[in-house]
Parts: C-alpha cells; sequence; structure tokens
C-alpha cells in the first residue's frame, strides 16, 4: 500500500496505525518474531510470499498460526474469484465475497465481449512503470500484471514473448514497434521527485506534469501514440485488485473507444469504492496526458 493510501485509510480509522509491523517479504525485512507476537487468527499471504517465504511458513503453522495464500498478482477471474471466496470464507462474509467475485466476473465478462465485437486489428501497446521517471526506463510486462490486462482489453503488448513477467525494453525496440497506445503506471513514490505521481490527493496536474516528460523522450515524438495524444497513466496500485476491471476498462476503451462509448472507467472506479470500501476514492487514478 502506498504512503497517500495508507494515510486515507488512517484518517478514518486511526487504530490501523497500532497493527504490528512485521516488515515485508519482498525486501526480506519480514519479522517471523513480530507476526508471531502478534497472535494472528490467521496469516493470509500472497502466493509470491508464500513461495517466497519457504520453510517459514512451516514455522508459522508450527505455532498454530493456519497461513492461508490467495493471487491476485495473477490477474485472472479465476484466481481473482477463487482468493475473493476463500478470504470471504474465512471472515465469514461468504456472501459479500460473492457479491464483489460476480461484480468482477460480469465487469471482465462484459469486456471481453465488447473487445470480440469490435474485432479489427489489435494495435501495439506499451506499457511502463514510471517509478523512475522517464530519464530512466521502467519495467514493462510480459505475461502478467499490466501484459495480462492488456491482452485480455484486445492490445498486442509489445513486451510479450521478450519479458517473462517485468523488466525493461530496449528504447531502440520500443520506438521500431511504434505502440498506437503507450501507459504509463504511476503511484505516489514521495521520494522519486521524478515518478509520475498517482494516488490519493494527487491532481490531475500534478500527474500529467510528471507524465510530459515522456512525450518528449528521443525518438518518441515519432511514435503514433505520441502523435496521437494516446499517453495515459495509470495507477499501478489499482491492478492486483477487485476494482482492476475499471483499469481493464480503461485500457480496453482506448484501444476501443466505439465499443465502449457507454462506459465510464473513471466513474465505475468511483463507484466501487462508494459502494464496497469506507473512504472515497478522491484523487487521480487514470488520466490522459491532454484531453
Amino acid at each position: 500500500m502506498r504512503g497517500s493510501q495508507w494515510r486515507t485509510y488512517i484518517a478514518h480509522n486511526p487504530k490501523i496505525a497500532e497493527l504490528a509491523d512485521v516488515g515485508e517479504v519482498g525486501s526480506g525485512t519480514f519479522s517471523i518474531e513480530t507476526a508471531v507476537a502478534a497472535k494472528p487468527d490467521v496469516a493470509i499471504i500472497a502466493a509470491w510470499q508464500f513461495k517466497a517465504m519457504g520453510d517459514t511458513v512451516k514455522k508459522l503453522e508450527a505455532v498454530g498460526i493456519p497461513v492461508v495464500a490467495v493471487d491476485y498478482n495473477n490477474l485472472t477471474v479465476e484466481k481473482h474469484v477463487a482468493s475473493t471466496m476463500l478470504i470471504g470464507k474465512i471472515l465469514g462474509k461468504t456472501n459479500r465475497a460473492k457479491k464483489l467475485a460476480d461484480q468482477y466476473k460480469n465487469a471482465v465478462a462484459d469486456v471481453l465481449e465488447r473487445v470480440k465485437k469490435a474485432g479489427g486489428e489489435p494495435k501495439n501497446v506499451y506499457v511502463e512503470l514510471g517509478r523512475k521517471g522517464a530519464a530512466e526506463i521502467g519495467n514493462t510486462y510480459g505475461n502478467g500484471m499490466w501484459g495480462g490486462v492488456i491482452d485480455m482489453a484486445g492490445g498486442k503488448n509489445i513486451a510479450k514473448g521478450l519479458i517473462e513477467n517485468w523488466g525493461p525494453l530496449n528504447p531502440e525496440y520500443v520506438i521500431a514497434a511504434n505502440p498506437q497506445a503507450i501507459f504509463i503506471a504511476g503511484s505516489y513514490w514521495a521520494k522519486s521527485e521524478k515518478a509520475v505521481l498517482m494516488g490519493f490527493g494527487v491532481t490531475k496536474v500534478a500527474t500529467r506534469a510528471r507524465l510530459a516528460p515522456y512525450a518528449k523522450r528521443p525518438g518518441w515524438g515519432k511514435l503514433e501514440a505520441v502523435k496521437s495524444g494516446e499517453i495515459h497513466a495509470l495507477y499501478h496500485c489499482g491492478a492486483r485488485t477487485l476494482y482492476d476491471f475499471a483499469f481493464l476498462q480503461y485500457i480496453a476503451k482506448v484501444l476501443h473507444p466505439d465499443a465502449f462509448q457507454d462506459v465510464d472507467p473513471v466513474a465505475n472506479h468511483k463507484k466501487f469504492y462508494d459502494e464496497w470500501l469506507p473512504i472515497e476514492a478522491n484523487g487521480t487514478f487514470a488520466v490522459k496526458l491532454q484531453d
């Protein structure tokens, strides 16, 4: 969870700040001692964390803490639904979980059906993590994460076949591939002065100011996406969630505008928060460089 998102939740419920900090699996700071001392009824972790933790999982189970793995990173309907239903069962909220899962299934099915009817030649799409700013080449995604979303949206991911999971593409290759739509994944990286800032409390003006330098990269002026103005920023934390269907809708609408005329992805994202979450989605989560 990024800083702005964390602060928004704490403002709603200050008790969240009192939760034990057990560290992070990805950075190697996870503390099993702190986790055990917190005396949780269950440990719910991501599937990738389950694999990375190795014997640590057995150690948690050995002291009576059941470990459950869920997978939203795969960005498939099947795993989103299964993970949601599992969490619902654990929390005793199966009815709520089913409503959420059904909403997700229906939203994705609607996108796939519209894309299928739209037909046509798939447009070349490039996505890049905007954490480093335009002066450095950030990671793109092959089969998972945003790569999977591009596939469902009916786009042709220029990184597919070259990048397995994530990693940077050669700048010359990106130019040669001539993407027709470019998406820069932004977030609230407060310590990075050039990152594409997005999220709670971030204005469109601030996001666009950080996004604009990408259009001025060497050689990018010739790209079809730049010439047609199809450069967009997407909230990186929006992926791997039960509302990432809104970002799927956004990408699909960019690629197939006629098929999604009656769909408002930004409004649908806000509606999800209004319906299911205790906070409002006030900020910038998806925006075009120029209206």
